[in-house]
């Protein structure tokens, strides 16, 4: 089979578009809408650090200006359209992707057995059936309703008591589901007051899990629009290196799969897999558009921090765990987006105290002029931005611009 060759150029219109990053950021963002937004991007990860918005709602913001956080809320909450569980971090996924998500809740009851059989997590399987008559008797709990008299810390997220560490079990498990965070914190529920039965009691055949690999394979790539195996299955987190492995070679054997040459912004190659009508994919001839747009540091289209280096030439490291002395840009650092380019990188925050969004640094990426319509472009999505983040002004630090 004759391997296709994609430009770089064409290897970044593929992504973006597969991102909803191509298409200029407009349309509604609420209900079916943003719904329809998530599946197509498969998941949105949640965060809680709020410098300037929480990494779940810049994403939405990125792709949907008129979005605002209680339209999420009331998708997930109110009209339990989505479920909280793990990808490669805690995420909302559409309700309908319940079931594909059985094989995974069996990996990490397995997993989390052995992982937190010791220490002050020790006894926690001791705790379920507690649990689950607390909840059933008194509706939702969060962490600190459960486990009154075991032995606590100061409360952080660390502060895995046995109770807690049962909690978590029985969501990662199944038995429970996570129906909403109040101040960040988790609210579970049992499952079967949240989750239609039909997608509950989907039977974990050899059958089933085989059709699992297809659905997170098939569904990677789709997102994807051209992956090695790792990258398939890294995307959804849930299946084997190996699984991924075989799946591309019998969808290889059939027809349903070709190899790809992508070139990487430094002009090396990079094998591939893609679907056989990837060259006569419409979004090869779409122009991304040139509306500048910030990205949160956890975007789907910057979560593989390599795979963006490689397409994009844009390398990429959140410093929140590095001490400050030896941060080489800032705490949480956003980058900046303008048509298939990364174009820069921006420290910023906002002071709701002083109702400002404060821009202390911004790198333009080497060898881009940051002109006066580049500044234009980006003082009008921090004038989008400040709504989003909840205050009404913009400064700029001196020194705010390095060159």
């Amino acid at each position: 089979m004759n391997t296709l060759t994609l430009s770089n150029s064409d290897a970044r219109r593929l992504f973006l578009d597969r991102h909803a990053l191509s298409e200029a950021p407009v349309g509604d963002a609420r209900k079916a809408d943003l719904l329809q937004l998530i599946g197509r991007l498969g998941f949105v990860q949640l965060d809680s650090i709020n410098t300037v918005a929480r990494a779940h709602d810049l994403i939405l913001f990125a792709r949907r200006p008129r979005y605002r956080p209680k339209a999420l809320k009331s998708l997930y909450e109110k009209d339990r359209a989505l479920f909280e569980h793990w990808t490669h971090d805690a995420a909302v996924i559409p309700m309908e992707y319940y079931a594909w998500w059985q094989l995974r809740r069996q990996r990490d009851a397995e997993k989390l057995r052995k992982q937190w059989k010791s220490g002050r997590r020790g006894g926690f399987e001791t705790q379920f059936q507690t649990i689950l008559d607390q909840i059933r008797d008194q509706g939702p709990v969060c962490s600190s309703d459960v486990g009154a008299g075991e032995k606590r810390g100061s409360g952080g997220w660390w502060d895995w008591h046995p109770s807690k560490t049962a909690l978590e079990y029985l969501w990662r498990s199944g038995a429970l589901c996570v129906v909403g965070r109040e101040g960040f914190r988790k609210r579970y529920d049992l499952t079967e007051r949240v989750v239609d039965a039909a997608l509950c009691n989907a039977p974990l055949s050899e059958d089933h899990q085989r059709a699992t690999i297809d659905w997170c394979c098939a569904g990677a790539l789709e997102r994807l629009g051209f992956a090695t195996p790792t990258e398939l299955a890294a995307f959804w987190d849930h299946i084997t290196l190996a699984e991924a492995k075989e799946w591309c070679a019998q969808e290889l054997a059939s027809g349903h799969l070709q190899p790809v040459q992508i070139t990487c912004a430094d002009g090396s190659a990079r094998h591939s897999f893609a679907r056989p009508d990837i060259a006569a994919d419409p979004a090869l001839d779409r122009q991304p558009t040139k509306r500048l747009r910030v990205l949160s540091p956890f975007d789907p289209a910057l979560r593989d921090r390599k795979r963006a280096e490689r397409l994009f030439g844009f390398e990429y490291r959140i410093e929140v765990f590095v001490p400050e002395a030896r941060r080489k840009y800032g705490y949480y650092v956003f980058p900046i987006l303008q048509g298939d380019r990364v174009v820069a990188r921006v420290d910023m925050k906002a002071f709701r105290n002083e109702d400002v969004l404060r821009v202390k640094a911004l790198w333009p990426e080497p060898g881009l002029r940051w002109g006066k319509g580049r500044q234009a472009d980006f003082e009008a999505e921090l004038a989008r931005l400040i709504r989003l983040a909840g205050v009404s002004k913009v400064e700029f630090d001196d020194g705010w611009l390095r060159l």
